[in-house]
């Protein structure tokens, strides 16, 4: 199974709106940041060792910024998703062509679960 980690800001309950959801998607494995297991894990490390990054955008964030770099200087492919009304970053653009906007998580898992699995197809 790939691996995916998740980037997101602390500006919001990502427990429970963010990792919550993602957390039923169960054919996929998740590396949350901010979970017990990885709290004193370098992230660079994390990142390094996964296959993916999700990157939850909606709220502005710079260390969720230097970790998408980071991610992007890896040569990791990167999945963007927003909530429906955010204004995202325009410099996102620069580092991923995989946006997914979303109203309801839960309701848009085929959406992103559909783009995770093509990026590792076209990875093989």
């Amino acid at each position: 199974m790939k691996k995916i980690y998740i980037i997101h800001s602390s500006s919001f309950d990502y427990k429970k709106d963010l990792y919550g959801p993602l957390e039923k998607m169960t054919d996929l494995e998740f590396v949350f940041p901010h979970k017990k297991e990885n709290e004193h894990v370098d992230s660079r490390d994390l990142i390094k060792n996964c296959d993916l990054v999700l990157a939850e955008v909606s709220y502005p964030s710079l260390g969720a910024g230097i970790e998408i770099g980071r991610a992007e200087a890896l040569g990791k492919p990167i999945v963007a998703i927003y909530e429906t009304g955010s204004k995202i970053s325009s410099s996102l653009k620069f580092v991923t062509k995989n946006f997914i906007e979303y109203g309801d998580l839960e309701k848009d898992f085929g959406k992103i679960g559909e783009m995770i699995n093509n990026l590792m197809e076209s990875r093989k």
